[in-house]
């Protein structure tokens, strides 16, 4: 098969959805050597270049389209406008797989998107307008259009089914592949003494006030334990201003890695997410994790995760202290339980999606 996949939002610093396509990509090389992988985007100058690095060594033929640096507009106007096809640009292929940023017309071929999660239309309130419209105007259209929607978790499948309307048989689950990088085996950050580690963006739905709360009340156990924040600032921001918070900012590659091999205990209190990939970065490094108890981070968690009310500090600050106590414990499970989040593993769920469609 030729596989044209839209590599779009490598055009930004990679968080959640970046980092899910640059692993997608990642997979299809590995378990699909027999098939054409393209990478495409129409995107600005700028976003080119950082693609270009992103992509650097992989196997997989580039069909970088520079616009005006209101890409944005521009992948926006041509969804909408339906033509040309995006065949006019790539050539003929079997599958088109568009991201987040767009949804241009095709002529042939399998239509499969991602889907990562339904948070903009269940809680509008919390993310920014244009992410609302875009994406809401995404859900539609690929509801209606899409041989194979592609989703990271059960929960975000039963959501899509439900909330979309989208029939089970054209939904397929690829949860994401954690990078070998999240290992125990590594230099460690010193951040001047032990620290909790949370990685997100800043937002509200990401509950880190929830989390706070709760570290008030560790600390009164735990005078010398700090909290890490790596996450770059984003919707309706939380203070973080508390002297023993360490608001690191973005932070990606080997530091990003360093701080979750040298965190004592690795929380992600999120109230809703696709999946929620930290959780499974933070068992891969050796390091015991609290989750929330939310059901949309069930697939990451699995067994291994200790989880909490994500309404309530108390059961985190409880659920910190056990994670803490019991260390030893739980971070062989979590190295166990990310051991299952393979790259060939996400690349064969991906492929059998495209077949099914044919």
């Amino acid at each position: 098969m030729r596989i044209v996949v839209d590599v779009t939002p490598l055009a930004m610093p990679l968080t959640g959805i970046g980092n899910y396509v640059l692993a997608m990509l990642r997979s299809l090389a590995e378990a699909g050597e027999e098939h054409e992988l393209v990478a495409f985007s129409p995107v600005g100058p700028r976003g080119a270049r950082r693609i270009q690095r992103t992509l650097n060594g992989m196997p997989v033929q580039r069909r970088l389209v520079v616009v005006p640096p209101s890409s944005h507009l521009w992948r926006t106007g041509w969804s909408r406008l339906g033509h040309p096809a995006v065949e006019s640009l790539v050539g003929r292929f079997d599958v088109f797989h568009f991201s987040d940023w767009m949804y241009p017309a095709q002529r042939h071929g399998v239509r499969a998107t991602t889907i990562h999660d339904l948070f903009p239309l269940h809680f509008p309130d919390l993310v920014h307008p244009r992410t609302y419209r875009m994406h809401g105007r995404k859900y539609e259209h690929a509801a209606q259009s899409c041989d194979v929607v592609i989703v990271n978790s059960t929960f975000t499948a039963a959501d899509v089914e439900e909330t979309l309307g989208v029939p089970r048989e054209r939904i397929t689950v690829a949860p994401p592949a954690v990078d070998p990088g999240f290992a125990p085996e590594g230099p460690e950050e010193d951040l001047g003494g032990p620290y909790v580690l949370t990685v997100s963006t800043l937002e509200a739905r990401k509950n880190l006030e929830t989390l706070v709360r709760a570290m008030h009340l560790v600390r009164k156990q735990q005078p010398q334990l700090r909290l890490a924040v790596s996450g770059a600032e984003g919707w309706q921001a939380p203070s973080l201003g508390e002297q023993w918070i360490d608001a690191l900012g973005f932070t990606d590659g080997a530091r990003l890695q360093r701080l979750y091999r040298g965190a004592a205990v690795f929380v992600y209190p999120s109230r809703f997410e696709g999946f929620g990939m930290p959780i499974v970065e933070g068992m891969a490094s050796g390091t015991p994790v609290v989750a929330s108890a939310h059901a949309s981070l069930d697939d990451a968690s699995g067994s291994a995760a200790l989880r909490a009310d994500p309404d309530s500090s108390e059961a985190f600050a409880d659920a910190i202290m056990e994670a803490l106590d019991r260390g030893e414990a739980l971070v062989p499970r979590g190295l166990e339980h990310a051991r299952r989040f393979t790259q060939r593993a996400m690349g064969e769920a991906v492929l059998r999606g495209y077949a099914a469609a044919r």
